[in-house]
C-alpha cells in the first residue's frame, strides 16, 4: 500500500504478529529516520509492535534537509493554529491508512512525538472519535488550549516528559498542559528530567517504555 506520508517502518523481528503500533512524530526540522532511533531501546520489550515514523508533510522552512508539521517562521498564533490543523488532516488520513494496512484499531496505537511532534500527538489523540491506547509526548506543549477544549472528543491517557533545562520549549508548558488536562478529565502523568535540555535522554526513553507497556498489556 502507498501511504500519504513518506515513512520509516521498524517491523517486529522474525514472523512476530503485529498487534500494536507506535506512531512516532519528529520535531521541527527532523524526519522519521531521526526519531525512529527510539525504537532501538523499545523494540525488544515490545515484540509485537510496529514503529511507524513518518516525515512531516512539508519541507522545513529553516532547514530544507528536514521536515515540519507546521511552519514556525511567523510568530503568529492564529497562523500556527491554522497550519497545525492542516497537519492534523494529513495525519488523520495517514493513521486511517495505517489502521487499514495493519488491521489495527485506535486502542492498539500509541501516539508519540518530540517537540512539534508531541504537540501534534496531543491534538490527534484528544480530537479522535475513539480513544487511542495512549499519548506519549516529549518536550512539547498544547498548541492552543481554547481550540483544543472546543474540539476535544475523548480522554486518551497521556504521559508528558520534559527537561528542566529546555531552552527551546519551556518546561512551564508541561505544567500548563498538566493543569489543562486535569481540568478536562484526562488521565495525565508527567515527569521532569533533571539537567536535561531539548532532547530525549535514556531516562525519558525508559519512563516512556514502561508507560507504553502498561497501556498495551494492561499491566
Amino acid at each position: 500500500m502507498t501511504f500519504c506520508l513518506d515513512t520509516t517502518f521498524i517491523k517486529p523481528d522474525g514472523n512476530n504478529e503485529i498487534k500494536n503500533a507506535i506512531v512516532l512524530l519528529h520535531g521541527y526540522g527532523g524526519d522519521g529516520k531521526d526519531i525512529s532511533t527510539l525504537s532501538m531501546n523499545w523494540k525488544r520489550h515490545l515484540p509485537n509492535t510496529i514503529f511507524i515514523c513518518p516525515n512531516g508533510h512539508e519541507i522545513c522552512s529553516i532547514n530544507p534537509s528536514g521536515y515540519q508539521w507546521f511552519d514556525l517562521s511567523k510568530d503568529d498564533q492564529k497562523y500556527i493554529l491554522e497550519e497545525s490543523n492542516k497537519a492534523e488532516i494529513k495525519l488523520n488520513k495517514f493513521i486511517t491508512e495505517i489502521k487499514k494496512e495493519f488491521n489495527l484499531k485506535n486502542q492498539n496505537i500509541c501516539l508519540s512525538g518530540f517537540s512539534q511532534g508531541c504537540m501534534m500527538s496531543i491534538n490527534l489523540g484528544l480530537i479522535s472519535n475513539e480513544e487511542y491506547s495512549c499519548i506519549v509526548g516529549f518536550s512539547g506543549k498544547i498548541i492552543d488550549q481554547e481550540n483544543l477544549k472546543s474540539r476535544k472528543k475523548v480522554s486518551t491517557s497521556i504521559l508528558l516528559i520534559h527537561g528542566d533545562s529546555d531552552q527551546v520549549v519551556s518546561p512551564n508548558f508541561m505544567l500548563e498542559a498538566k493543569d489543562f488536562l486535569i481540568r478536562n478529565n484526562v488521565d495525565i502523568e508527567t515527569h521532569l528530567i533533571q539537567n536535561c535540555d531539548h532532547h530525549i535522554p535514556i531516562e525519558a526513553s525508559s519512563i516512556a517504555l514502561s508507560y507504553i507497556k502498561k497501556k498495551f498489556y494492561n499491566l
